[in-house]
């Protein structure tokens, strides 16, 4: 998707690494945005359930300050709640947390959605962490520092797609990819990471739904070992040409919006031995149970991880400083987090150390130390943009069926 850059009103400067004069009211209060429409809808329940485990198992550790962190709107925190009642749109979700008096706010799940939460909720100075927003544009966004994610921005797969062809044995790879905003730049990342491998990066050919068979004959005609298609909506069609210009099984690696169960849509044995990848991590089982404990009808745990490790950040981010004002909790975030720090300050200087729930967490900070919170989906490390530097990945294998198949995991991290 292509986002503007302009941003309503956002405060000048980068919160994320300012200092921040305590003002918060000794009470905090965790806001949740979720999707009332649209093809990330269907998340909503894992969300809201990981945001609900996340506060209790805060409050079971006592808290912030001793007193219970509370989850907003109310109508969301209550026992057998359902996203369900998540109907307005999004900026109206985060005119009410305003007026609830929300100090930071998770959400949204589309990216799509995220400029409406920020151009309300930066002017007022309250942090969002969105656990699902990809859409690279967002880094630039204008939010004076108040916006964060969880989950990797889109090009960051580029280097993984390029370690799977290279780790293959490919020296010549070339690039198919959908045009817009997300096959412009994961395709453009690929190739870099290409090169940096020490590859062949052959061509990237731009194509468009439904016309991909002329980028696909170029591309055959540039004799590559590997082709990597960066696509979404468009992603069928370009496999079926790949495959109809003699590109296919293991010369075949598809991105995290390309890969998809194809089936009998592709020719039998098409895509034998392609490899794909999905952002994220395997759920615990621990917390596959302590997340049905919440919500006993719970199918689907997508993005559940990085909603409950945004929600711990924010509350461990208030501890850290001694404050729940939205401010506050924006200048700790990526110290806490194991990421960019400021210049001056405890938050800069203290020396910092490793710990994985928001318990251990406090004991780090009775001590000399800050903590460095690696959670659930794992490393974070929030860079000067609120963006992660470390993204991990599930590797899917096809088989003789065009099916995908779990067949390994991937890592991508860079210094913050």
């Amino acid at each position: 998707m292509a986002l503007g850059l302009a941003g309503c009103s956002a405060p000048i400067g980068n919160a994320r690494l300012s200092s921040v004069t305590p003002s918060g009211d000794g009470v905090l209060r965790v806001g949740v945005i979720l999707d009332n429409t649209g093809s990330s809808a269907f998340l909503n329940e894992s969300e809201l359930a990981a945001a609900k485990l996340a506060v209790k198992q805060v409050n079971d550790a006592g808290g912030y300050k001793g007193h219970p962190v509370e989850l907003l709107p109310a109508s969301a925190a209550s026992e057998g709640s359902s996203a369900a009642a998540f109907t307005a749109d999004t900026a109206a979700q985060a005119k009410a947390l305003l007026s609830a008096h929300a100090d930071v706010v998770v959400g949204p799940t589309d990216s799509s959605h995220a400029p409406a939460a920020i151009d309300v909720l930066s002017p007022a100075r309250i942090p969002l962490i969105s656990p699902a927003n990809t859409a690279s544009g967002l880094s630039s966004y204008k939010n004076g520092g108040f916006y964060f994610r969880t989950s990797a921005a889109d090009a960051a797969q580029g280097s993984v797609l390029a370690k799977l062809a290279h780790d293959a044995g490919a020296n010549r790879i070339s690039v198919l990819h959908e045009a817009g905003d997300y096959g412009t730049r994961v395709s453009g990342a690929v190739m870099d990471a290409a090169r940096g491998l020490g590859m062949n990066a052959v061509s990237n050919a731009e194509f468009t739904p439904g016309k991909a068979a002329p980028a696909a004959a170029g591309i055959k005609s540039g004799t590559p070992d590997a082709v990597v298609v960066v696509a979404r909506d468009g992603a069928q069609g370009a496999l079926a040409e790949l495959l109809n210009a003699g590109l296919r099984g293991k010369s075949l690696i598809l991105s995290d919006g390309a890969i998809r169960q194809y089936g009998t849509a592709l020719g039998a044995g098409g895509l034998d031995g392609a490899l794909g990848i999905l952002p994220g991590v395997f759920p615990s089982a621990e917390f596959q149970a302590d997340l049905t404990g919440i919500d006993p009808k719970l199918k689907d745990t997508t993005y559940a991880a990085e909603t409950y490790d945004a929600v711990t950040l924010a509350a461990l981010a208030a501890a850290a400083a001694g404050d729940d004002a939205g401010g506050s909790i924006a200048a700790w975030l990526t110290t806490v987090s194991g990421g960019t720090r400021p210049a001056s300050g405890d938050a800069g200087t203290k020396e910092r150390t490793s710990c994985t729930s928001y318990k251990d967490c406090l004991e780090v900070l009775k001590g000399p130390k800050l903590p460095d919170y690696d959670g659930e989906s794992g490393t974070i490390g929030f860079d000067a943009n609120g963006d992660v530097t470390s993204s991990n990945y599930i590797v899917f294998t096809y088989g003789a069926d065009n099916t995908a198949r779990v067949s390994g995991k991937e890592t991508a991290s860079r210094t913050p």
